[in-house]
């Protein structure tokens, strides 16, 4: 039996089992507090069986909210609000600790014209607000504010405080020699710049005696001159001998427009438990100390493995419980097959935090609604049949929560296999884990009773009428090809996987890839390619580079592209004459010509595949609908929340309508 489901002891807190829900960016918040919407949340994956839940960020003063869904704890005001999720949590049978921070210099005051404050005049990233450069009065203020905060969330009925002093966050920006450039008694030695840190534990700890309070921090910050595993291992040592650290939560990397940043949420491109290393290194020196670990642990099994070997713990699943807030249940019952997979993709949680918007999630389309689908499940709709032609992600998710609802379903499919473009794209090689989501979709599909009929190729939507009171369309979108040039050799994205996704070239050949719409597909379609050994050059019409791609992906990926000698051209068009192309810069005319090209892949805009939408005759609108990319060629998670909401009553204006935008 493994260790991950017996319970645990945390500064005086009884924690029923070794996963915890790490603390993670919502954008739940208004107006800096905690609302209904951050409690349903939480209380779902309290009642899914896991052991422990720490909060997201609460940001200890003003100057650190950034924006005003951050959940803050600036006066006594917020304890009120921060209770009702205590409470939630609580009622679900979960423990749950505070997370207490400053951003610091990464804190941007756009939405709250506010300056960054940051230990020197250093921003977090090339072209980054410059912070201000806190004084020893704003220190002491800052050092006040941590304590004040704990106090209020232990008033607010918090089993324990995380004071994160990791992630570049601001407590590690005096910490690291990477950004503190200070000559003061806060700056240079490791004694000084430990100081803000020390005196804000001390402070901590005057505040709430007796309370649980441990730290989280950055065991490597993956920086030139940053802190590593060695220079943290000497800093908590230092902390070990003046605090009683209940517990230890390594994580890693800094907020810093580089490679580090996109360690911290690895996606599916790195391997599994790529920084396990870390929580052993620290298990070992401080064995007396719980350690929670983290990153890219996929299941409550991969979890189990740091438990039982003694590596940790507690282990931390945050993007697993996004995906399925019932894993550690389902795990404790026997039911792993029913689990919902993180794909580790990153396009709805921090890829939305990054343009923020509240968090969604691919696979699991009722995040941040969960209170709301609640209430839906308890609507029970007039039996209907229904007809979902296409058998994607849209369709296969509307065929299945259709059935959930009630209704006799039939999904046809033209092709011989379900999963549509997604399946494509899988095939790639750092696109695997889309292939957990079709495998996943279309077991629930082919175990639910759903009629499924292959190769059935639909062409009037006037006959589906006759035999079915509701169509659902989800026929995907089209890949097309543009004119280049004469005779240019030119192919669509979806025939270029199928055609040189598994080709090697052992003479350098020539691929030129227009990505003129900054997703994943031509960034995947050009790695593999490369990794193949195929000269590549990707030639994008606009000034961004694969601007779809959340940075946290981003950042890993252009160094990868960038090893394997992919060439870039930003602002860039591209005119051929038979195999001849010339890649021209549309700002200042710089020309590259290029001989002799294999092909040119197109990975422009897409089109929408609505022809038996478009065919409805007057009249029978209210029995047909059309979703996914059939809708409008989007993306992956609009395709499943739409297949998901629709199911749920047949009408998705109906649907965005009840779920409020959610």
């Amino acid at each position: 039996m493994s260790k991950v489901l017996t319970p645990i002891e945390i500064g005086g807190v009884r924690i029923k089992n070794r996963v915890f829900l790490p603390g993670h960016t919502t954008n739940f918040g208004i107006n800096n507090l905690p609302t209904e919407r951050n409690a349903a949340y939480l209380s779902a994956r309290a009642a899914g069986g896991t052991g422990l839940i720490i909060t997201e960020a609460i940001r200890v003063h003003p100057t650190s909210a950034g924006r005003s869904s951050t959940l803050g704890s600036s006066d006594d005001s917020c304890i009120p609000s921060f209770r009702k999720l205590t409470d939630a949590v609580h009622d679900n049978g979960a423990a749950i600790f505070a997370q207490i921070m400053h951003a610091g210099r990464q804190a941007n005051g756009d939405a709250t014209h506010t300056a960054a404050w940051s230990s020197s005049a250093i921003a977090w990233t090339k072209g980054g607000q410059t912070p201000h450069v806190m004084s020893e009065a704003d220190i002491a203020t800052m050092v006040s504010a941590f304590g004040k905060s704990a106090l209020r969330m232990k008033s607010a009925g918090f089993d324990g405080l995380e004071v994160h002093l990791g992630h570049g966050h601001l407590i590690q920006q005096f910490l690291s020699p990477a950004s503190n450039s200070r000559d003061d008694r806060y700056g240079g030695s490791l004694e000084n710049r430990m100081r803000f840190a020390v005196e804000v534990l001390k402070e901590v700890y005057l505040r709430v005696p007796g309370m649980a309070v441990g730290v989280r921090f950055s065991a490597d910050e993956f920086l030139p001159d940053g802190l590593g595993p060695d220079q943290m291992l000497e800093v908590i040592a230092k902390l070990n001998e003046q605090f009683d650290l209940n517990f230890l939560h390594v994580s890693h990397s800094a907020y810093h427009g580089s490679f580090t940043i996109a360690t911290q949420i690895a996606d599916m491109s790195f391997p599994h438990a790529p920084y396990r290393s870390h929580a052993s290194l620290f298990k070992n020196a401080f064995p007396q100390i719980p350690l929670l670990a983290v990153c890219r642990l996929d299941t409550v099994s991969e979890a189990s493995e740091l438990i039982d070997s003694g590596e940790a713990d507690m282990v931390g699943l945050a993007r697993p419980q996004i995906a399925d807030p019932e894993i550690v249940n389902k795990f404790a019952t026997n039911r792993n097959s029913e689990v919902r997979s993180c794909i580790a993709c990153n396009q709805e949680c921090i890829g939305r935090v990054e343009k923020n918007l509240p968090i969604s999630c691919v696979v699991n389309p009722e995040v941040g609604a969960e209170k709301k689908w609640i209430e839906i499940r308890k609507i029970k709709p007039v039996k209907k049949s229904v007809l979902v032609v296409g058998g994607g992600p849209a369709g296969m998710s509307a065929a299945i929560s259709s059935h959930n609802a009630g209704h006799s379903v039939t999904l046809v499919e033209a092709g011989p296999a379900l999963g549509g473009q997604v399946l494509l794209a899988s095939s790639l090689a750092k696109r695997q884990r889309f292939g957990l989501l079709i495998a996943e979709l279309a077991e629930k599909t082919l175990q639910s009773g759903i009629t499924l009929k292959l190769n059935t190729h639909i062409s009037d939507s006037s006959e589906m009428l006759n035999d079915f009171d509701t169509v659902i369309v989800a026929t995907g979108a089209n890949f097309v090809v543009r004119n280049f040039g004469n005779d240019a050799p030119v192919t669509a994205a979806d025939v270029a996987i199928k055609e040189f996704a598994q080709r090697k070239s052992t003479s350098n050949e020539d691929i030129i890839i227009v990505d003129e719409q900054g997703t994943w597909i031509a960034a995947s379609i050009a790695e593999q390619l490369a990794s193949n050994g195929f000269r590549v050059h990707v030639v994008s019409p606009t000034a961004s580079l694969f601007s779809q791609i959340t940075t946290y992906s981003r950042l890993a990926l252009i160094p990868r592209l960038k090893s394997l000698g992919v060439s870039m051209y930003l602002a860039s068009e591209v005119k051929m004459e038979g195999k001849s192309a010339i890649i021209q810069n549309s700002l200042n005319g710089e020309q590259t010509q290029i001989a002799q090209v294999l092909t040119l892949i197109d990975c422009g805009p897409r089109q929408a595949n609505d022809v038996l939408y478009q065919q409805a005759p007057i009249g029978e609108s209210s029995r047909i609908h059309v979703i996914g990319d059939a809708l409008s060629p989007r993306t992956v998670a609009e395709a499943t929340f739409e297949g998901h909401a629709i199911g749920a009553f047949l009408d998705l204006d109906l649907a965005v309508s009840t779920l409020g935008g959610d």
